[in-house]
Order: C-alpha cells, then sequence, then structure tokens
C-alpha cells in the first residue's frame, strides 16, 4: 500500500483522541474500519505506532515521529492554493483556574488549536469564589474543583462539565514507617502532622475530616497550607508532616507518593462557563485540552498508573 492524506489523518486523530473509538466518532467513521486502517498502516510502516494503557492509546516513540511528520505534510496539503489572509482580529476569553496542574498544558493547547482565542488567566484558589466571578461575568470560563456527592452550585447563568474525578493520594516523607507500602491506610497516619489546605467553599477540608471520622481518628495537628507545591514537599521532606495532594503530583527527592487503600476521598475538576459568553464550539475545545493536558500527566505520574492499573485489574476480576 502507499500512505495516503486520509491515513495521515486517521493517525492524528488517534493521537488526538487517545483511543480509536473517539477518533472515529471523529472522522464520522466506524472502529472496526479505523482499527483495520491503523493495523494496514503499522504492517506498511513495520512496526507498532501506538500503545494502550489504562489512560488511553499513547503513541510509541516511533509513532510520534510519525504523527509528527504525518501533522506536518497535512498542514503542507492543506495550505495549497490557498493565499495567506490577513491576521484575524483576536479575542480574549477571560479563564479562571483553581490549584490544578492540568492547567499549562490546557492554555498551551487551546492556544494552539483556537489561535484566534486569547487567553488571560487567573489563579483563584477557592472554587466558590470563581463562581461568584462567573455569576458577576468578571470571567468567561474556569477550571474548578468538587466533590462527590457535593456538585458545584451556581445559578443557570452558568454551566458546567466534568473533566476527570480522581482520587486523593497522600504525600509522605521518603523515611516515613509506611514508605514501603504499596498503599497507605488513612488510619495510620492518625499520629502523623498534616499540612491541609484552607477552606475552598466547595467542601474542602469537610472532606477531609469526613473521612478521618469514618476511618476512627482525629488529627492530632492540622497545619493551613496555601503555597506552592515545591514548598511543600520541602516541608514534608523534611519529616514536617505528610500531605493529601493530587495523584498527578511529580514527587521530588525525599517524597513518595502513595495512595490510600479504598481510595476515601475524591475530587473532581470541572469546566465551568458562562453560555451566553463562550460557544458551544469554544467549550468542547477547552474540554477536550484539559483532557488531553490530564492524560499526559497521568502518563508522568507511575504511582498513578500503578494504582489504575491495579484497581481496574482487582474490579474486572
Amino acid at each position: 500500500m502507499e500512505l495516503e492524506l486520509r491515513h495521515l489523518r486517521v493517525l492524528c486523530a488517534i493521537a488526538d483522541a487517545g483511543s480509536v473509538g473517539r477518533a472515529a466518532a471523529h472522522l464520522g467513521y466506524s472502529q472496526p474500519a479505523v482499527s483495520t486502517q491503523l493495523r494496514r498502516i503499522e504492517r506498511h510502516l513495520g512496526e507498532p505506532l501506538f500503545e494502550r494503557s489504562a489512560s488511553g492509546m499513547r503513541p510509541t516513540r516511533y509513532g510520534a515521529e510519525v504523527v509528527a511528520q504525518a501533522r506536518d505534510v497535512l498542514a503542507r496539503a492543506d495550505a495549497i492554493g490557498h493565499r495567506p489572509a490577513a491576521a484575524p482580529a483576536r479575542r480574549t476569553m477571560r479563564v479562571a483556574a483553581t490549584n490544578s496542574p492540568m492547567l499549562s498544558g490546557t492554555v498551551s493547547r487551546v492556544r494552539t488549536r483556537l489561535p484566534e482565542l486569547s487567553l488571560a488567566v487567573t489563579s483563584v484558589y477557592a472554587s466558590s469564589r470563581i463562581v461568584e466571578l462567573l455569576e458577576e461575568g468578571a470571567v468567561d470560563a474556569a477550571i474548578a474543583a468538587d466533590y462527590p456527592g457535593m456538585e458545584l452550585r451556581h445559578s443557570i447563568a452558568v454551566r458546567h462539565r466534568g473533566i476527570v474525578t480522581e482520587p486523593t493520594f497522600v504525600a509522605l516523607p521518603a523515611r516515613h514507617r509506611l514508605r514501603q507500602c504499596a498503599q497507605v491506610q488513612l488510619a495510620d497516619l492518625a499520629e502523623d502532622e498534616w499540612f491541609v489546605t484552607p477552606d475552598d467553599g466547595a467542601g474542602w477540608p469537610g472532606v477531609f475530616y469526613d473521612a478521618c471520622a469514618v476511618a476512627g481518628f482525629t488529627p492530632v495537628a492540622v497545619h493551613e497550607f496555601l503555597g506552592d507545591q515545591t514548598q511543600l514537599q520541602s516541608m514534608i521532606a523534611d519529616g514536617l508532616g505528610v500531605s493529601l495532594v493530587q495523584p498527578t503530583l511529580r514527587p521530588m527527592p525525599h517524597v513518595v507518593v502513595k495512595p490510600l487503600a479504598g481510595a476515601p476521598l475524591w475530587c473532581r475538576y470541572v469546566l465551568v462557563w458562562r453560555p451566553g459568553t463562550v460557544t458551544d464550539d469554544v467549550v468542547d475545545t477547552l474540554l477536550q485540552a484539559a483532557t488531553d493536558a490530564y492524560r499526559d500527566l497521568v502518563a508522568q505520574a507511575p504511582h498513578l498508573k500503578t494504582w489504575a492499573a491495579r484497581t481496574w485489574s482487582a474490579a474486572g476480576a
């Protein structure tokens, strides 16, 4: 066979979507048809282009090179016969975001996919404050957080869609007594001192104290902390306490990140926006960009991938 532009579009769609099914839906093909095309392309090139994982399909090292070349060819093909047009006027979308590591990847993807859109990003800790800013019309869209059973509250002037729901992990000093455990029982941390972020207006830290109560203890000491992750990890590394963290956190030296047994705490990240200001196509782009950014974070978090593989394997047993 000879590679055609339609083959290159299939590869790029799979890389962007992270799955054959979503790529097929985007292209308007059936999933079996896209799977067949991918197998033919891989046979033609002589080695696999994608690998499957708990978080979806990711390009292999060789696959990433092929996809990059495919994007270049498609861009050149699309440009044939097109005269340069005057640059469209850029419009600005005001975005607020709570403490989420997916923000950087989301913004970079939106800038690539919507070059006519300029983003003005504001860091806002409390999700309740984010809702207030949206209700007031001070921002157009945001990434906020809520918790299972405590859906983010807002008026009909604002809408939201879930991005991802993730378990909460715990960061320990590398010399901690539980450092060798594959997962940590929350009750086994009853005597530890904790670093806990302040009230976010969406349910935190109440969900933390509720989980401790269910585990049968009240934390002996809690230090309220709202600062950068490097400073927090430095204090944990020095043995000053432990902290609940996002499972995609990349630990620094002398810090280990562990899942909590039974996953007693979960957090959901949501995309929130003003429908009168943000169009449906921009919402879809924002949501996909955030999802893709989170997928990249998972790929760089071995402790989360290990937990997911063990958890889903046990669930399917």
